[in-house]
């Protein structure tokens, strides 16, 4: 996994958090900037696990490569799912929605960090 990478993804997914809270607070459903940062959540995720992904096929990475792709598959599910939510939903409740999913992804990726680095 590339540091640098997760770094930039935590503090997207923090922006995006903080971003749906604002919205949430000022009772708006999700708009059109909610719906782009989740895409650049999902697509810097996308990127982030084709470069584990390889570096496991080479041999590289964690013992514990099962809960490896087990963390990978579960980022990369959260961001359209939680925009699917967001959009069904037209109330406050969409964009908090938004906000757990991110904040989630923010978790998620710490811990991918974590297990990349053979932490327990």
């Amino acid at each position: 996994m590339i540091g640098p990478l997760a770094t930039a993804l935590i503090v997207l997914a923090l922006v995006v958090v903080l971003s749906a809270i604002v919205t949430a607070a000022r009772n708006r459903p999700m708009g059109t900037v909610l719906l782009a940062a989740l895409g650049l959540l999902e697509v810097g995720l996308l990127v982030q696990a084709g470069f584990a992904i390889a570096a496991v096929v080479r041999g590289e990475g964690p013992d514990e490569t099962v809960t490896l792709i087990g963390y990978l598959v579960g980022t990369l599910v959260i961001p359209p799912g939680a925009a699917f939510l967001g959009l069904a939903e037209r109330s406050r409740w969409g964009p908090a929605v938004i906000a757990v999913g991110a904040f989630a992804v923010c978790v998620m990726v710490g811990r991918l960090l974590q297990i990349w680095q053979g932490a327990a």
